[in-house]
Formats: structure tokens, sequence, C-alpha cells
């Protein structure tokens, strides 16, 4: 449902003073120059056609182009009863927030139609009027041409934008499955045998320990042996990953805030993180979407980034002075926060937001997935 002032365009402000003024003409021009009951049709005509105007808005399926019939009707008579042509202007606003093709040009045909026939006849009943409005009359012509075309133009463009962002919110969805899926498949297939082959060997040792020693120092050796080259593996798989290092992603960070003319405050020695290349990627990725939000939906003027690392986790603190969780209307659509969330997840961390005077993202992660000093 739309708000009662969407009978005005939102912007700029200077056509909100143009459209109230469009309001209160017909009212002037009727009182000076019309008999007593010619005036009170007129006012009634004038207000039932912003009431058809209001009930356009709120109006769904074909009650809409219902109204915007009336409206036209109204259009008709006020401009061979009285000469005001200008109203068709705001008949020509809603038409162009039409979304379905075939209604809007069918609406638009129609309206230009009867505009351009009312005019003609205006000519006829009201030749001196119409004579001097004519430059007036032209402009309101041209707008109840373009008026119409540049709303759907604009409407359809919102639109395509707004599909295009839920297909790419889609696409990294399925990108981050995907890579979720292949880590698995490769984990499985690097770890899943060896582990099998650990635990059999593990049960031999124990059975063997009594009955044969030397055998069982035999197996834990190859068990030894095993375990090597799974961790080998393993360190190979993650150093054949695409690396995104929080210090690199600092500085696109920077860039990213410095070009929104948000200020950008960072507390903590990027030099003194020690964390694994899986959980540094997860911490980068999320650190970019935080800011990334930020600049699209907080209106904020200073961004703080800070992280601290103590020997049980890590904590990185995206905070803004903006509008607060609640207003961002497509964070709180969800998928953003879901993604940060499903990637944190995946490496045991965890997501707080408190919004109070701005946002503040706080993300966890055990320090238990961190590299240890000296083990690689």
């Amino acid at each position: 449902m739309q708000t009662w002032y969407s009978i005005i365009p939102k912007s700029p402000w200077l056509s909100i003073y143009i459209w109230i003024i469009f309001c209160i003409m017909p009212f002037f021009f009727i009182i000076q120059s019309f008999s007593l009951v010619q005036i009170t049709t007129g006012i009634v005509m004038i207000l039932l056609y912003f009431l058809c105007h209001r009930f356009s808005f709120q109006s769904k399926n074909g009650l809409v182009y219902m109204w915007i019939s009336f409206q036209m009707v109204l259009n008709v008579v006020m401009t061979l009863m009285f000469g005001y042509v200008y109203l068709s202007l705001f008949t020509a606003f809603f038409i162009g927030n039409i979304r379905q093709p075939v209604g809007f040009y069918i609406m638009y045909g129609l309206h230009i139609g009867f505009t351009v026939l009312s005019i003609v006849g205006g000519y006829f009943i009201f030749l001196d009027l119409f004579i001097t409005q004519t430059p007036f009359i032209i402009i309101t012509v041209i707008g109840v041409v373009l008026l119409p075309f540049t709303l759907f133009s604009r409407t359809k463009r919102e639109n395509l934008e707004g599909e295009l962002e839920n297909a790419r919110d889609r696409i990294s969805e399925l990108t981050v499955h995907e890579e979720r899926q292949r880590i698995a498949r490769d984990l499985h297939d690097t770890l899943g045998q060896k582990l099998s082959l650990i635990g059999l060997k593990s049960d031999l040792a124990v059975r063997l320990v009594e009955k044969n020693p030397q055998q069982a120092i035999d197996e834990i050796k190859d068990i030894r042996h095993t375990a090597s080259i799974a961790l080998k593996e393993v360190r190979e798989l993650v150093a054949n990953m695409r690396t995104v290092r929080i210090e690199e992603e600092l500085y696109r960070v920077e860039q990213i805030l410095k070009a929104a003319q948000i200020k950008f405050r960072l507390n903590g020695d990027v030099k003194q993180i020690t964390m694994p290349v899986l959980a540094e990627n997860v911490v980068s990725m999320c650190l970019k979407e935080a800011v990334t939000n930020i600049v699209k939906h907080s209106k904020a003027t200073i961004c703080r980034i800070s992280f601290y690392q103590s020997e049980d986790e890590f904590m990185l603190t995206v905070q803004d002075d903006g509008v607060g969780f609640l207003q961002q209307k497509l964070l709180a659509g969800g998928s953003g926060l879901k993604g940060m969330r499903e990637r944190i997840e995946f490496i045991n961390g965890s997501i707080e937001i408190l919004s109070d005077k701005g946002t503040t993202l706080i993300v966890h992660v055990p320090v238990a997935i961190t590299h240890q000093k000296g083990s690689e």
C-alpha cells in the first residue's frame, strides 16, 4: 500500500511545489470565473478526482484501471466545463507507475487520446482562455506524452536492477555451496581412506599389544606414517585454495570506504594475525560483505574495524554510525547476513549483531582452528 503522499513525486523537491500548485490552481480558477453552482460542482469534481487518484494507489489488479478511467473522465469534464487541463498530469504520473506492459500501453494511449480531444474541444468552448494558455497547454501535452514513458522506463530499470541483485545473491549462495561441496569431496577423497586405515590399524595394534608386541609396534609405525601422509595432503589441499589475506582485504576496504566518503578507523596490528588459509579466507569474505552493506545501506559517516586474537579466539568487530541494522532493508532480507553466518559456522565460529546508534558486527572464530606457531 502506498502512503498518503504517493500522489506527489518523491524527487526533486522542486517538483513537490509544482504539484502543490497544480492542486491549488483549479480551485482558484473556478472561484474567480464561475457562478456559485458551477463553483460547487467544480470543487466536488476536483475532490472526487483526487479521491479517485488516491484509490488508484491503494487498489490492485483490475480496480486500478477502473479508477484511472474515472480520472480520465473527470479530466475531460474539467477541461470542457472549466477549461482546466492540468489535472491530466496527475493521471499521467500514475500511469507511468503501472508495471504491466499491456495495461500501461492501453491506459497510456487512451489518456493521450482523451487529453488531446478534450483540449481540441476546449479551444471551441474557451477560445480566448485557451489561446492565452497555449504555451502551458503545450507543456501539459508534452508532459502527458513523456512523463508516463519516463516513469515506466525507470520502474522497469529498477525492477531489472532488483532482479539482477537477487540473481547475484543467488549466484553467491550457489558458489558458496559448490565450494563447500568441492572442499567436502576433496577432504573425503584425501582423508577418508587414510583415516579408515588408521582406525583399522589402531584396532589391530590394540589386539597385538599382548600377543605380538613387535608387530603392534610395526602397526603403530604404519599409523604414524599414514598420519604424516594425510597431514601433508591436507596442507597441499589448503595451499591450492585461493588465498585472501585479511591484510589485503583491509586495503580494499579502505579504498571502498574512501570512495563512499566514509571515514575509516582501524584498531589492531594486522601483522599479529595468525590464522590458517581457510579461516582467513572466510573472515576476509565476511569483512568484505559487512563493509559492502555499510556502504550500500547504512548512510554512515564513519566505519571502525578492530580485531583481537587471544589464546582462545580471534575476534573481528565492524562498527558504523549509520541508521542501524533494523532499518537496513536489504540486510534484513537475510541474504547477506545468512551467507556470513553460514561461512562463519563452517569454521565453527559465530556472529553477533548489535544495533544502537549504528550497527556493530562481531565475528568470533575459535583459536582451536588456527595454526600453532612453527607448525608450518
